[in-house]
C-alpha cells in the first residue's frame, strides 16, 4: 500500500483524540497512540509515511484483512437500501447471516441471537444456560478472557477481572491444562489432560452439580496464552457436563471463522457443546457484530415461554450484510484452507526456527493463523520476560523494537501473539517472521544467556 505523509492531519487526529477520547484498558494520562490514516489487506499506515505489517489483526479480528473489497460493496450496498430496522422485525441479510452461521455449526444447532460483541454473546449465553437449567452457577477457567461487562469479566481468568470482582456471584474458576506452565505437575500432554479433567471433576462434585448451570471455556484461550487443549480434554468436559447435565459453551469469539485453521475451532475434535459464542472474525469487525449459537434443546426451552433479554442493534443489517459477504467470501477464496496451510507450512516451522535462535523464547504455541511466543529470561526456569498481569522494561523495548520493525503485534504481558489475518500471503508471513527475528535480539538481552 502506499504510504501517507501527513503531519497536519496526524496533529489533529492526535488532539482530538487526546482531548476527548477516554481509552479502554488504559491510564489515560500516559497514552501516546499510533494515529493511523488507512489500511489494506495485511498492511496499516500511519499519518508519517511508515507502513506497519499487521500481525496482531488489530484485536485478532481482521480475518479477511482490511478493506477487503467483496464486504466493503457489501455494506456500502445495505446501507444504500437499508441501514437499520428493529430486531423485532425480519430482515433479508440477518437471516441469511444467521444460515450462513448456522451451516458452519455442528449438527444440532439451528439458530442465533445476534449481539454487538463477544461480551454480550457470553452474557445471553449465560443467561439462557441458567434459566434452561433452572442453575446460577457457571464455572470458567483460570487463564481466559470472556468480556469486558460485568458478568464476562467476572467469568475471565485474568488480571483483568480483579478491579470488578464485586459481580462474581455463582462463578467459580478452575484450573485448565497447561502443560508449559503445569499446576498438575505433569510432564505430558496426556498426564496434563487426564489431571485437569480430574481436577475440573472434584471442583464440580465440591461445588454441587445440581447448582451449576454451565461451563464455559475458549475452546483455545487467545488473549490469555493460545493454549492449544490436549486431545481429549474438550471431549472429557463435554463428558461431564452430559454426566451432570451442566450446560458446555464453547467460547470461540477469537478462535472462530478461520483463526485456528478451522470455519470453528470446535472442529478440530468434532466436540459438539451446547452454545457456542462469536463475533470478532465473523465479519472481521468492519461493523460491529457478535452472537450466540444455539442448540435445538435450549431454543425449545424459549418456543413457548419469551426469551428475557434484547439489544436495539440485535441484527443490525449493516452488520449482517458484512457478515454474509465476509463468510462468502471466504468460502469462494479458500480462505480456510489458506489460514491452515500459512500455520502449517510457514508460521508453525518459522517460529520453531525462531526459538532455536532465540534464547527468550520458552515455547512455542498455536494453530492456524493464532501462534504465542511465551517469552523468559531463563529457558531452564521458565521465569516469564514480565510478570502475571504486568509489563517489564524488557518488554517495553521488545515492543518498541517490533514498532520499529515494521510490525504492528499483539504483545500480552511475557507474551508476543503472532495472529495475522487468515488472508496473509506466503511472502508476507515470511517477511514478518524476518522482522520478528530482528526485533527479538532485544530480548534476548534480557535474558540468562546474554
Amino acid at each position: 500500500m502506499e504510504p501517507i505523509t501527513d503531519p497536519t492531519a496526524k496533529a489533529a487526529v492526535l488532539a482530538d483524540d487526546r482531548g476527548h477520547v477516554f481509552h479502554s484498558w488504559s491510564a489515560q494520562a500516559t497514552l501516546n497512540p499510533l494515529a493511523i490514516a488507512s489500511a489494506q489487506g495485511s498492511w496499516v499506515a500511519d499519518y508519517d509515511g511508515n507502513t506497519y505489517l499487521d500481525i496482531s489483526s488489530q484485536l485478532v479480528n481482521t480475518n479477511i484483512g482490511h478493506q477487503h473489497p467483496r464486504v466493503v460493496a457489501a455494506i456500502q450496498e445495505q446501507a444504500a437500501r437499508l441501514c437499520t430496522i428493529a430486531p423485532q422485525h425480519a430482515n433479508d441479510v440477518r437471516g441469511q447471516a444467521a444460515s450462513l452461521i448456522v451451516d458452519r455449526a455442528p449438527e444440532g444447532f439451528s439458530h442465533v441471537f445476534f449481539t454487538n460483541g463477544g461480551t454480550e454473546a457470553v452474557e445471553h449465553a449465560v443467561r439462557m444456560a441458567r434459566l434452561h437449567t433452572g442453575r446460577h452457577k457457571v464455572l470458567s477457567r483460570y487463564r481466559s478472557y470472556h468480556g469486558g461487562t460485568l458478568l464476562s469479566v467476572n467469568l475471565t481468568g485474568d488480571p483483568r477481572r480483579w478491579p470488578s470482582d464485586q459481580g462474581a456471584q455463582g462463578i467459580v474458576h478452575f484450573f485448565g491444562p497447561f502443560l508449559y506452565r503445569s499446576v498438575f505437575s505433569a510432564e505430558t500432554e496426556e498426564q496434563e489432560c487426564e489431571r485437569a479433567l480430574a481436577h475440573l471433576e472434584q471442583t464440580i462434585l465440591l461445588e454441587g452439580p445440581s447448582t451449576i448451570a454451565a461451563i464455559i471455556l475458549e475452546t483455545i484461550p487467545g488473549t490469555a496464552g493460545i493454549m492449544i487443549p490436549p486431545a481429549g480434554y474438550l471431549a472429557g468436559v463435554r463428558e461431564l457436563c452430559d454426566r451432570h447435565g451442566i450446560i458446555y459453551i464453547a467460547d470461540e469469539v477469537m478462535a472462530g471463522f478461520g483463526r485456528a485453521g478451522e470455519w470453528l475451532a470446535i472442529d478440530r475434535e468434532s466436540v459438539v457443546p451446547d452454545l457456542i459464542t462469536f463475533a470478532k472474525g465473523v465479519n472481521s469487525g468492519y461493523v460491529p457484530l457478535g452472537g450466540v449459537i444455539v442448540s435445538a434443546p435450549i431454543v425449545e426451552t424459549f418456543a413457548q415461554a419469551a426469551y428475557p433479554g434484547g439489544l436495539t442493534y440485535s441484527g443490525h443489517p449493516l452488520a449482517c450484510a458484512a457478515a454474509v459477504a465476509t463468510l462468502e467470501a471466504m468460502a469462494e477464496e479458500g480462505v480456510i484452507d489458506h489460514a491452515r496451510h500459512i500455520g502449517a507450512d510457514i508460521l508453525g516451522p518459522g517460529l520453531a526456527r525462531l526459538a532455536e535462535r532465540h534464547p527468550a523464547i520458552g515455547e512455542v504455541r498455536g494453530t492456524g493463523v493464532f501462534w504465542a511466543l511465551d517469552l523468559v529470561v531463563d529457558r531452564e526456569t521458565r521465569e516469564p520476560l514480565a510478570p502475571y498481569g504486568g509489563t517489564s522494561p524488557a518488554m517495553a523495548e521488545l515492543t518498541a523494537a517490533l514498532r520499529a520493525e515494521g510490525l504492528l503485534p499483539f504483545v500480552n504481558y511475557h507474551r508476543v501473539h503472532v495472529v495475522p489475518p487468515c488472508t496473509i500471503s506466503d511472502a508476507e508471513a515470511t517477511e514478518a517472521l524476518e522482522r520478528l527475528d530482528r526485533a527479538l535480539a532485544v530480548a534476548d538481552a534480557h535474558t540468562s544467556s546474554a
